[in-house]
């Protein structure tokens, strides 16, 4: 498990960009990250330098209210999920994540502990924030992920 101190925004950023540089790299055909984190613990922020990263150049919003904000990126559909207004496994049905694409499919669940159902996820990140800095605890499904992650992160 990759621990990280993020002490700023642009911390953070940063491992999104790391992550986002892991997602390049890789022929991921589905790529899976769960966040776990209390509100205002930077699980979008995070999303955000991922798909900056990826060179998206629009807004990223927090998709508290629409659930779902979908992002189509060279040949890549970023799926930006927040379940925490999800109150039965038929509203995450209707999200259709599952859905069948010739492109790269890369999903961002915030809140996957009311999935209600087991999902195959490659990356689980918990983030957490105290008064000086927030905190990072990365578990991947592969250790060349995770290398790739931290590698990255450490030299930028």
């Amino acid at each position: 498990m990759l621990k990280l101190k993020l002490k700023n925004e642009s911390r953070t950023l940063l491992l999104g960009s790391a992550i986002g540089n892991t997602i390049k790299n890789h022929d991921f055909k589905n790529f899976e990250i769960h966040l776990n984190g209390n509100l205002g613990a930077g699980k979008t922020t995070l999303v955000r330098g991922i798909l900056q990263h990826l060179n998206w150049t629009d807004v990223v919003t927090s998709p508290s209210y629409t659930l779902c904000e979908e992002y189509e990126i060279d040949r890549k559909l970023l799926l930006h999920v927040d379940l925490y207004r999800i109150n039965s496994l038929e509203d995450v049905e209707v999200l259709n994540l599952d859905r069948k694409t010739d492109m790269q499919k890369i999903i961002f669940i915030e809140w996957p502990e009311n999935l209600q159902t087991d999902r195959d996820v490659d990356v689980i990140i918990n983030l957490d924030h105290d008064h000086m800095a927030r905190h990072a605890s990365i578990k991947c499904k592969h250790i060349e992920i995770e290398s790739s992650i931290k590698a990255y992160y450490e030299t930028n």
